[in-house]
């Protein structure tokens, strides 16, 4: 059963080729107690928070409400079903989405989660996240989002191949795929080995594209990946955060010094993400004091080491049991109401909402996770004076460099291939007539540290930091400019970047 929806802005259209089967209204609002527990009855949905942080940044672009409403509304949308055989003889009926929001710049960007809550709103809200998120650090892509609705953990390693590559296959055939079309990406309960299975059941539907590496980011080093890309998420927190740190607003309003070497750090949720975050914060001087997790939180305020932290839940799958100085939360989200310097929510949607609002201490929140702050919460943040940075600006590493890999793959060359050695050369030159200059020659270490050419990874690295230092600083012009919060400046910038485009290219049979 298959299901191609085109979504204009007042009417929903089925290709012909497809039979029209009714979606029932409760999927677009599915919610897990995960992300329920912090909001009051009334708090908007996922959705529903994305389109209202939209709407009122719209207010403020001076866009045109024709162009306004043509960005808000999804461009297409697929939802697919077929069956899976089980290990015991029974079949599974797999329930799988792919989002596409705006096509204004192709291809298209999103990830592809496996989870039992995926739901056709979370599709579509984070399909819409994704491409204000490209908008706002300058990549050019759309943006999309696609899930398949099983739980991992219940299926073997045979099977999820079945599932990865049937879903692929369908994506195939409806267009939903490819290098100039749309790529998808790692997200939650996917990974590099995923992405291999994807990359390579394209290429069996297009045999002649050699560009087919590309329609995929997130896979292995080995399958055409790219140095840098599984920790780009988490170092974009990083390098996000710590620019704000530098602001003197922000130094007024925290009453922090400016730098990360010294502050206190709590972190929500401990996967990829979390734990890189956790990683660079604590590399670079930042105490991690609590972490938190499905089953429990950990916290202890002389700080956490965060490797030896990652290494024991992983072998022990809790947190239960790791330290006798460090204390055991049962209820994970009481980690959100620890005080400390820096809160970064970096698990799911929904996770400060009114009910907990007011027992948020922290003095600063950079949003990992996409949406965790509903807009009532975000509001009574702002107004207590607590800054937030938006997720759809400081999670943006890793759309970032999954465009650098698309770039590699396009190029057919690993970066730094072409001029490392040119480099080295010319610096060796340089180092040669200093030394002949000031009558000293240099050890062995010091030269090969000074004439280093750069290599991937750290070309990769380098291209983050400015990108996340150029969004951060237009994102604070257009906050002090208009005098509103970081989200909805951010969101002020991105609309007028994809308005800029539908505006300057004519929007074909629009009249």
């Amino acid at each position: 059963m298959n299901l191609l929806l085109k979504r204009l802005p007042s009417t929903v259209r089925l290709a012909p080729s497809f039979r029209a089967v009714a979606i029932p209204t409760y999927s677009r609002f599915l919610s897990t107690h995960a992300t329920q527990s912090a909001c009051e009855p009334d708090e908007p949905h996922f959705l529903q928070s994305v389109e209202m942080y939209y709407d009122d940044a719209a207010r403020l672009s001076n866009v045109n409400p024709g162009t306004l409403g043509h960005i808000k509304a999804v461009d297409s949308l697929l939802r697919v079903t077929f069956p899976i055989e089980t290990s015991d003889g029974k079949t599974d009926i797999i329930e799988g989405y792919r989002a596409q929001h705006s096509r204004h710049r192709l291809p298209v960007k999103g990830g592809i989660r496996f989870s039992d809550e995926v739901d056709l709103q979370e599709v579509e809200a984070l399909a819409a996240l994704m491409t204000f998120k490209c908008a706002v650090v300058d990549v050019p892509f759309g943006g999309a989002k696609g899930g398949i609705k099983i739980d991992p953990k219940k299926y073997t390693t045979e099977q999820l191949e079945r599932i990865t590559r049937r879903y692929t296959m369908e994506l195939c055939q409806k267009k939903f795929i490819g290098p100039g079309v749309d790529v998808p990406a790692p997200d939650v309960g996917t990974g590099p080995r995923e992405m291999s299975w994807i990359m390579d059941t394209y290429r069996q539907f297009n045999a002649s594209d050699v560009n087919a590496a590309g329609c995929v980011t997130g896979k292995p080093i080995a399958q055409g990946g790219v140095r840098g890309r599984n920790e780009a998420t988490g170092l974009g927190v990083f390098y996000g955060i710590r620019e704000f740190l530098k602001y003197p607003e922000i130094q007024k309003k925290t009453g922090l010094k400016g730098t990360v070497e010294g502050t206190s750090v709590v972190i929500q949720g401990f996967g990829n993400v979390g734990y890189f975050a956790a990683k660079f914060f604590e590399t670079n001087g930042a105490k991690v004091i609590g972490v938190g997790e499905r089953d429990c939180s950990i916290y202890d305020p002389k700080g956490l080491d965060v490797e030896a932290l990652f290494q024991f839940r992983k072998d022990n799958g809790t947190f239960r049991g790791y330290s006798a100085s460090a204390t055991i939360i049962d209820e994970p989200a009481k980690i959100l109401e620890v005080e400390c310097d820096i809160l970064i929510p970096a698990a799911l949607e929904r996770q400060i909402g009114l009910r907990n609002v007011d027992k948020i201490k922290a003095k600063l929140i950079g949003e990992a996770a996409n949406g965790p702050i509903t807009p009532g919460a975000h509001r009574k943040l702002e107004a207590r004076g607590i800054p937030v940075i938006p997720d759809l600006l400081l999670n943006a590493g890793g759309v970032t460099v999954s465009y650098f890999e698309w770039l590699k793959n396009l190029s057919h060359v690993r970066f730094g291939r072409m001029n490392k050695k040119w480099d080295e050369l010319s610096k060796t030159k340089l180092v040669s007539l200093v030394e002949e200059s000031a009558g000293r020659s240099l050890t062995e270490a010091e030269r090969k540290q000074i004439v280093h050419g750069a290599e991937e990874a750290d070309l990769i690295y380098s291209g983050l930091e400015d990108t996340m230092h150029e969004a951060c600083k237009e994102t604070r012009t257009t906050a002090n400019l208009k005098n509103i919060d970081y989200r909805t400046a951010a969101f002020v910038n991105a609309i007028q970047k994809i308005a800029t485009v539908y505006e300057g290219t004519g929007m074909i049979f629009m009249t």
